[in-house]
Formats: structure tokens, C-alpha cells, sequence
């Protein structure tokens, strides 16, 4: 039986994807005194990466779909070091973002909301958190978005 936070993805149309396997020398998560560590989740859907550069030739509303990808994502290694129970988050405490932009752009935290406002319509207040918004000169693969998180579970 699918607990609170399942019952609403589910609601929003949400299906968490399996989670991604590391691509290097490094583990997708770490849980130390109660907090979750998780690794860098980059922006894909639908199993195809979301690459692109905001401010060059990617537009905001695009980097705020790719931002809400790398939250599913977070929340898929979330699920897979809770042994599948999601319900044992108590709340997201912290996401850094790297958006890979141009210089010039400065936009940032509106494309970073994808991932934010996603995570307290999923997940209520549980959802709300600090965050880090910043820009990149490039990321892996030449992706959008990249998202790291800091978890409290119960």
C-alpha cells in the first residue's frame, strides 16, 4: 500500500523513475545522524537528458521543467535509501542547484522554483527548504540543471 507522500505524487501524476546509478567513483547517497546526503541528480525525463543552456538557447520555462526533473530524481534516491518507504522523509532541509547559464543571465532562482515549488506541492511543509541557486559555466553532459540534497528522515 503506497503511503502519504506516494498517494500524492500518484495524485499529481507522478511516477518516481528508478534511481540513477552512479556514473563515476562516488555513491548516489549517504545517511549520517538522521540526514541524507544525496548526490547530484541532472536533469532527465523520460530516460533522455535535458540539455541546454539558459540566457543561450534554452528558455526559462524549459530550465523550470528540467529543475522539477531533478527533484523527481532527488526524491527517487530518497526512496531507494529508505528501502522503498518514502514516508520515512520527514522534510528536504537543503537543495543546492547549479544551472548551467550564461554569464549575463540571472535568473537562476526562477528556474530553480521547479524543483522548490515542486517539492512543497508534493510534499507539503515537509517540502519547504533552504537552497543554493547558482550559476554554471557548464555542466555534466552539457545538462540544464544539476540538484543536490540534504534529507531528515524519521
Amino acid at each position: 500500500m503506497p503511503g502519504t507522500f506516494e498517494t500524492r505524487l500518484a495524485e499529481l501524476g507522478v511516477t518516481l523513475p528508478d534511481a540513477a546509478a552512479p556514473a563515476a567513483n562516488y555513491v548516489p547517497f549517504v545517511e549520517a545522524g538522521g540526514l541524507l546526503y544525496v548526490s547530484g541528480q541532472i536533469s532527465m525525463a523520460d530516460g533522455q537528458m535535458i540539455k541546454g543552456k539558459l540566457g543561450a538557447d534554452m528558455e526559462v520555462e524549459v530550465g523550470v521543467a528540467a529543475a522539477k526533473a531533478c527533484a523527481i530524481s532527488l526524491l527517487a534516491q530518497v526512496k531507494a535509501a529508505c528501502g522503498g518507504d518514502l514516508d520515512r522523509l520527514e522534510r528536504v532541509v537543503k537543495l543546492t542547484a547549479f544551472v548551467n547559464s550564461t554569464a549575463e543571465f540571472g535568473d537562476q532562482p526562477k528556474v530553480v522554483n521547479g524543483a522548490s515549488d515542486f517539492l512543497v506541492e508534493a510534499l507539503g511543509d515537509a517540502g519547504r527548504h533552504a537552497r543554493s541557486a547558482v550559476s554554471a559555466a557548464s555542466l555534466p553532459f552539457g545538462v540544464a540543471v544539476e540538484i543536490e540534497g540534504i534529507f531528515k528522515l524519521k
